[in-house]
């Protein structure tokens, strides 16, 4: 099952030309309640190639501190898993599940600059997705990260 066009937008981005669209149509589920716009896009050739997750920060994800909020550099590095999966790998992000996300807070995320996820992919079975990366602002590291995602089968309707 792969991520279907009548839920999901992941096209060319006009406003932003080499960027792609990661968002679901229904704004009200997490990506577009609480992300606000995702852009995503390749970069490098051969075993450089790195994906990338763009967000912009708004005053709802900073913290108390005026910096973004940990919660949504965590939520940013967990979408940017699946944004690896379909751009760098089998192109197949759906339906899948985070087992496992291991992730070290290194520096303090500007809100007023854009906060991408850079990643790439350590190995794919075809179950399993390993995936490692950083979260930085313009060469700024805010976060290091790991995880492993799993593939699922569809669901039967039946049951």
């Amino acid at each position: 099952m792969t991520l279907s066009d009548d839920v999901f937008e992941h096209g060319p981005d006009p406003d932003n030309p080499g960027w792609n669209h990661w968002n679901l149509k229904d704004q009200t589920l997490f990506n577009g309640a609480v992300m606000g716009k995702l852009l995503t896009r390749v970069e490098g050739e051969g075993d450089a190639r790195r994906a990338r997750l763009r967000m912009f920060p708004e005053r709802r994800h900073e913290n108390l501190q005026g910096i973004v909020h940990g919660a949504v550099t965590l939520s940013l590095v967990d979408i940017a898993l699946f944004t690896t999966m379909h751009n760098l790998g089998s192109g197949n992000a759906g339906p899948s599940v985070t087992l496992e996300l291991s992730t070290q807070f290194v520096g303090a995320g500007d809100p007023a600059r854009p906060l991408d996820a850079v990643t790439e992919i350590v190995q794919e079975t075809g179950r399993l997705v390993f995936v490692r990366g950083t979260v930085e602002q313009e060469g700024n590291r805010v976060a290091a990260f790991s995880g492993i995602v799993r593939k699922m089968r569809p669901r039967d309707p039946a049951s």
